[in-house]
């Protein structure tokens, strides 16, 4: 292992904490993914990426991850308070489909637009729909320990007599009372003791789709109910850490605690994560307003909010320029300014085997591995590694220059920074050098056409010289001359 401190703010305490896993160098990580009834969009971006990151670290320095994330795609209704009608099957029925064709349709949709943001496939992507027995049994488990009662061929968590045990707001720091205060009366409620209680089990209206049996009807979970039920199936009863955007921490996440600890009477996750969101133009970003940009959209420029089509990799560097506990807000100007930063540290990148090597270097580089750690040591702050790694750029670009120099080791660490750091753990994939500056082929013809035009300079010939340059210019490729000769990249 490589002798790392990972420091990860809990959002149960409210505090930084150094991460030491349950069972290391094991570690479980269970991170709640989409619900699979529309295209994913900009904070479906960041939720993957943050964890994405999270888990690119912890195997980087040593750790042996296990990362489930799950698939909603049953029981998640319109209204976060357990009424109106499944969001699958409601699509379903709009778009005379089954339940599992949205599923199916929606959930390739999202794979590859996280693949196309290069992030990791997780080690198991349960269903809750494959889940449906466990779910039941952990009913049976909470309503045994006398935390549930059944109503009406549906059953709900008793939140009152939960909270006079534990304490039922520990990760939101809601107060129970204010709750009550504040919750309102839904139609077709009334079978619930409070107005507070969520449901562990729906029976199924006549012309609801998506239906199993159970003890207490024919009917389906509650959304919450999912994940306590598939992380502790896969992860135990004890795992590390519990990922998610910060608009789940209540009410999700404050159930699934509630159901955990109401199965096995103590706190199942240790660490709590949560990212913040994406905003547009300082607004929440939601269909009614108008601001909804998929992330198919993003790529292919095809809205009217877009002045272009954006590289997944522009978007992925974007969204680590930020910490992630802080809100991003999402523009044309913003994603410009990341594409440019991100074109430079490719550009240098693709410099570092030009750099003259010295005897000695006239500047120190040794550092830069170790501030690169550190910062994601405090938290996964890759906001600070992306300015370390700016730095290095100018650095390249200094020697290149020859306003520095570096030595053949320093210039080997160079290289080995951007590798571990941009391409490894920040998940950057290098599009122009992998398509284009690396491929064999594709290299040689532009040298090929660079030599042509340097002999011409050489005879004088200054019209093929012209020439080739301004073609190569109008082809999208920049080319500039050195005295060590002529360099190109694309525009």
């Amino acid at each position: 292992m490589i002798e790392q401190k990972l420091s990860v703010y809990n959002t149960l305490t409210r505090k930084k904490e150094i991460f030491e896993p349950i069972h290391a160098p094991h570690v479980g990580m269970y991170v709640c993914g989409p619900t699979v009834y529309s295209d994913a969009h900009l904070g479906h971006a960041r939720h993957g990426v943050t964890f994405d990151l999270l888990f690119r670290y912890l195997q980087h320095i040593g750790y042996k991850v296990r990362y489930v994330r799950n698939i909603t795609d049953v029981g998640h209704l319109e209204n976060e308070e357990g009424s109106g009608e499944d969001r699958i099957a409601k699509k379903a029925r709009l778009e005379q489909l089954e339940p599992m064709e949205v599923v199916q349709y929606y959930s390739n949709r999202y794979h590859k637009v996280m693949n196309d943001l290069n992030t990791l496939s997780p080690s198991i992507e349960p269903h809750a729909s494959g889940h449906i027995i466990e779910q039941i049994e952990s009913i049976k488990e909470i309503l045994k320990n006398g935390y549930a009662y059944e109503s009406n061929g549906s059953v709900y968590f008793d939140v009152e007599k939960y909270n006079k045990d534990f304490d039922y707001g520990i990760l939101s720091h809601r107060n129970i009372e204010e709750m009550l205060n504040t919750s309102r009366e839904l139609d077709g409620q009334e079978e619930k003791r409070s107005r507070v209680d969520f449901a562990l089990w729906k029976k199924a209206a006549p012309e609801h789709i998506m239906r199993w049996p159970s003890p207490w009807s024919d009917g389906f979970p509650g959304w919450h109910l999912e994940c306590s039920t598939m992380s502790i199936k896969y992860l135990g009863k004890e795992f590390d850490i519990h990922g998610g955007g910060l608009d789940l921490m209540f009410p999700h996440h404050e159930c699934e605690i509630a159901q955990n600890t109401a199965m096995e009477k103590h706190q199942v996750v240790k660490y709590w994560m949560h990212n913040n969101m994406i905003t547009i133009s300082g607004q929440k970003m939601a269909r009614s307003l108008g601001n909804f940009i998929t992330l198919e959209q993003l790529f292919a420029g095809d809205h009217e909010l877009l002045e272009k089509a954006y590289n997944p990799m522009t978007v992925r560097f974007f969204i680590l320029q930020a910490h992630y506990r802080s809100t991003v807000d999402f523009s044309n100007e913003a994603l410009l300014a990341a594409e440019k930063s991100l074109d430079r540290l490719f550009d240098a990148y693709a410099r570092i085997d030009k750099v003259p090597a010295s005897p000695a270097s006239s500047v120190d580089v040794k550092s830069i591995r170790s501030k690169c750690y550190d910062a994601l040591n405090d938290d996964l702050n890759s906001a600070i590694v992306i300015a370390h790694l700016c730095d290095t750029a100018t650095t390249i670009n200094s020697a290149n220059a020859g306003n520095i120099t570096l030595s053949q080791e320093d210039i080997n660490e160079l290289k080995d920074i951007f590798d571990i750091f941009l391409f490894g753990i920040l998940g950057i994939r290098n599009d122009v050098t992998s398509s284009n500056n690396n491929n064999e082929a594709f290299g040689k013809a532009m040298d090929l056409l660079l030599d042509i035009r340097q002999k011409a300079k050489d005879n004088k010939d200054w019209a093929t010289s012209d020439q080739i340059r301004n073609e190569l210019t109008k082809a999208g490729f920049d080319i500039k001359d050195g005295k060590d000769g002529a360099e190109w990249k694309l525009k």
